[in-house]
C-alpha cells in the first residue's frame, strides 16, 4: 500500500477525475481522491491523496490557492472560458496600467461571489453544469470569498494576464468576468494555471509522463507524507496501550491542549490518523489509518 500525497501538474484537455484515475492506475493505488477540482482547460497543481491519505483530504480543501490566468476582453461566453458560445461582445476601452490596477484593488479582501451555472455545485442533487447544458438557469446563493492578492502581470490592449491568491470556493471564471465589467467591457478566461495549493507552495510537481516513465523503470514517485498537509492541527502522541484502545474505538486520556481535531502519533512518531479531543482531555478516534 502506498499512502501519501502526490502533486500532479495536470495537463490541459482532461478533467480532474480523468487525471486522478490515470495516476491511480499508474501507481496501483486502491483509493485516490483529488483536492480542489480543475476544469479541463486548466493546468497546474492537483494534489492527489493516495490510499489511506484520502482520509485527510477534507482537511486540505480549506487552504488558499494561487492562480495565473488571462482574460480576453471584449467577449463574454456561456461558460466563462474559451469552450462556451459567445453571448456578448463589447468594445474594449483604451486602458492604462493605472486604470487596471485601480480596478483590481476593488476586488481585494472579503467579498461575496455568485457561483457560475457552469460549476459542479448541485441543485436538488443535480450538478449545475448539467442544468446549464440543458439551457436552464437557477438562482444561486452568493458565497463569501477572500481575495488576498490580485496583481497585473501583463496587458497587450486586448488580453490581461493576472495572478491571484484566493480562498477556497473562489471561481476564477466569475472573477474574470467581474474584472472585465469593472474595466468597462466584458471578458472570459483564455488561460488558467494553478500555481499551488497551500501548504504545498514549494513542493515539486509530477507530470503524467514523468510518473509513467518512473513506473516503466520500476521506480515509484516520492510521495508527500499525509500529515505534512495538516500541520496546523494539534498533535497528540500516545503510547502503545492507548493506540490499541483507540483502534478498538475507545476514548483515551491524552495531553490535548485544546478541544477539536488532533493528529495522532504513536510512541515511535508514526502518524496514524485523526482524532477528536474534548475539554476533559479525552481523545476519540475519528479517521484512523490502516498501516
Amino acid at each position: 500500500m502506498r499512502t501519501g500525497i502526490l502533486l500532479l501538474d495536470k495537463p490541459a484537455g482532461i478533467s480532474s477525475n480523468a487525471a486522478l484515475q490515470r495516476v491511480r492506475r499508474l501507481l496501483g493505488a486502491a483509493k485516490a481522491g483529488h483536492v480542489g477540482t480543475l476544469d479541463p482547460l486548466a493546468t497546474g497543481m492537483l494534489p492527489i491523496c493516495l490510499d489511506e491519505a484520502t482520509k485527510i483530504a477534507g482537511d486540505i480543501i480549506s487552504a488558499r490557492k494561487r492562480y495565473r490566468f488571462s482574460i480576453g476582453l471584449g467577449t463574454r461566453t456561456a461558460t466563462g472560458d474559451a469552450e462556451g458560445a459567445v453571448l456578448e461582445s463589447l468594445p474594449v476601452p483604451a486602458l492604462q496600467v493605472a486604470d487596471i490596477e485601480r480596478a483590481l484593488a476593488l476586488f481585494l479582501g472579503r467579498q461575496r461571489q455568485i457561483p457560475p451555472m457552469y460549476s459542479a455545485l448541485k441543485k436538488d442533487g443535480e450538478p449545475l453544469y448539467r442544468l446549464a447544458r440543458a439551457g436552464k438557469e437557477v438562482p444561486r446563493a452568493a458565497r463569501e470569498i477572500v481575495i488576498s492578492e490580485l496583481q497585473l502581470v501583463g496587458f497587450d490592449g486586448r488580453e490581461l494576464a493576472l495572478e491571484v491568491l484566493c480562498s477556497k470556493g473562489t471561481y476564477v471564471r466569475t472573477l474574470a468576468e467581474d474584472v472585465a465589467r469593472a474595466l468597462g467591457s466584458c471578458g472570459y478566461v483564455t488561460r488558467l494555471h494553478r500555481v499551488y495549493v497551500e501548504p504545498f507552495m514549494s513542493e515539486p510537481m509530477h507530470t503524467l509522463e514523468s510518473i509513467a516513465s518512473a513506473r516503466a523503470a520500476g521506480e515509484y514517485p516520492v510521495l508527500i507524507a499525509a500529515d505534512f498537509a495538516i500541520g496546523h492541527v494539534a498533535a497528540v502522541h500516545l503510547d502503545a496501550p492507548r493506540v490499541q484502545r483507540l483502534r478498538q474505538g475507545q476514548a483515551v486520556a491524552a495531553d490535548a491542549t485544546a478541544s477539536g481535531r488532533v493528529r495522532l502519533y504513536d510512541a515511535s512518531g508514526c502518524f496514524f490518523g485523526m482524532g477528536e479531543a474534548d475539554e476533559r482531555g479525552q481523545v476519540r478516534p475519528r479517521r484512523l489509518f490502516i498501516l
